[in-house]
């Protein structure tokens, strides 16, 4: 039987820095590497790839062995893509010919096991199709990276690597080109390893994530899980949030508000076009979540949920605190000063009323 993991162990050590993780990640979906600069995540990324061979290393993907002892596949044999920071086109090639480089040294089906992709189904995903008559220096830098992964793709990989491919972006960039890395991990059946510092690509794309620092992967889970949780060892300061799955069940055409349901409630938002019954993700930060001993109606706030508290740490500021709550089976941030949780009486099993300021559709 295969297994639907990506199981994998390294060693590697330089003179200043050691890299040390031990793995295990789903062989579907988008696992984000996350961590600071210097954490060690493009390194991991590059042992995945086989471009770094470390002092000891294991990898297999679905039940096969790329690497373990002295057996190492070369980076060349191993069927991934990958899409670097700054995107790696020919720059004597069109971009049209840029694809069809990838085309011809593409993976042979039999031999990956994974459904095709074909060459206009790259172009329609990537949006790219008025682009393939550039040369790359006629390209901006969203519209070359575009096609860098739309080459990844066409070399047919059972595994697509990705570093930081919106990093060398400026924003208006990054939100030109954040919705068509959304439609692959949609629309593809492939797994995908994103290394990034953003806390925005984690909640828009993650849906495992590895939080690394000083060369060690510190806690690794699904994106709410994670997110969720108070010791999350990656202080986050005012980007401290959760991400919710929901369906879009009702749409108030007065108001201009639509209606999220999730596990254990429902938020209502601004209203962003989205049909009734598709999936949203929905993030909520702490900072917008404020609590109440009962619910009020004589207030600006529309979203207020019956929660049960869960947990309560010290934040970053020893004047403000984290509050984990729990709705359903759903869990929440909130954060509040110290001497707000003691007016309440915050305890673990009270149920509390959380008030959400703002909701947003990621």
């Amino acid at each position: 039987m295969t297994s639907d993991q990506i199981e994998a162990q390294f060693n590697l050590s330089y003179p200043d820095f050691t890299l040390d993780v031990n793995l295990s990640l789903p062989a579907r979906g988008v696992s984000v590497l996350f961590g600071h600069s210097g954490s060690g995540k493009t390194s991991l990324l590059r042992c995945f790839a086989g471009l770094e061979r470390p002092q000891f290393g294991e990898l297999s993907f679905k039940g096969e062995s790329w690497q373990a002892g002295k057996q190492f596949l070369p980076a060349h044999k191993r069927p991934i893509g990958y899409v670097f920071q700054e995107a790696s086109l020919f720059s004597h090639l069109s971009a049209k010919d840029n694809l069809n480089y990838a085309i011809k040294r593409a993976i042979k089906t039999s031999e990956s096991g994974s459904p095709q992709i074909e060459r206009e189904q790259a172009i329609e995903l990537l949006g790219i199709g008025n682009l393939l008559e550039r040369q790359p220096h006629q390209l901006s830098g969203g519209e070359r990276q575009r096609v860098a992964i739309a080459r990844a793709l066409l070399i047919q990989p059972q595994l697509l690597l990705m570093d930081e491919p919106l990093a060398a972006l400026d924003l208006p960039r990054k939100l030109e080109i954040l919705p068509y890395l959304e439609r692959l991990k949609r629309q593809l059946d492939l797994p995908i390893i994103y290394v990034s510092h953003s806390p925005d690509e984690v909640a828009r794309l993650a849906d495992y994530l590895v939080a690394m620092e000083q060369g060690r992967a510190l806690c690794s889970g699904s994106l709410s899980e994670t997110l969720s949780q108070l010791d999350f060892p990656l202080k986050l300061g005012e980007d401290t949030s959760v991400v919710l799955e929901g369906i879009v069940t009702e749409r108030d055409r007065t108001w201009k508000l639509t209606r999220v349901q999730f596990d254990g409630g429902h938020v209502w938002l601004r209203d962003s076009g989205h049909a009734i019954h598709s999936e949203v993700r929905v993030r909520i930060l702490a900072r917008d979540i404020s609590l109440a001993k009962a619910p009020h109606d004589d207030t600006s706030i529309i979203n207020t949920l019956a929660a049960e508290v869960v947990e309560i740490i010290t934040d970053e500021h020893e004047g403000l605190s984290l509050v984990r709550l729990k709705v359903g089976n759903t869990y929440l941030i909130s954060r509040v000063t110290r001497r707000s949780a003691h007016l309440l009486g915050l305890q673990q099993g009270l149920t509390i009323w959380a008030q959400i300021k703002s909701v947003a559709v990621i």
